[in-house]
């Protein structure tokens, strides 16, 4: 069984990479090699973010709830106001955001064909761990 985490860094990471690789390229109009600088992945990464051959799995821009903690990592890492520190803290909170939502229920009955999305509630009940430490 994979947990939700797991199948986060598989689907919903590379998700927001690539809404904020494309954001930073196209509306700030950063080059590849500064925005990979600033996500700490390679420039390929980012390529294949911004031409949709990667993150693709979740359709996360589509997700009215996340665009505002999208917006600010966008805006922060654009004006260099934003440490690696803070940005895990952003992932993390909309990461919790999408989870809330039941974007990844299928997603980890995928990974665990046994799991019953109906019966799970670890993503609903709102007590992520990495989110309730980085908040304090």
């Amino acid at each position: 069984m994979l947990l939700p985490c797991e199948v986060a860094v598989r689907s919903l990471v590379p998700a927001l990479r690539s809404v904020i690789a494309r954001q930073l390229t196209q509306t700030y109009e950063l080059k590849q090699k500064d925005v990979a600088r600033l996500l700490g992945v390679t420039q390929t990464a980012v390529s294949k973010y911004t031409r949709h051959v990667r993150g693709t799995v979740l359709r996360i821009e589509e997700v009215e709830e996340v665009q505002p903690a999208i917006k600010e990592i966008v805006a922060s890492l654009a004006n260099g106001g934003m440490s690696k520190y803070e940005l895990v803290t952003k992932f993390c909170v909309a990461c919790e955001i999408v989870r809330q939502k039941g974007m990844m229920c299928e997603l980890c009955k995928l990974s665990d064909p046994t799991i019953d999305v109906q019966q799970c509630f670890v993503c609903h009940s709102g007590t992520h761990f990495c989110a309730a430490k980085i908040e304090k």
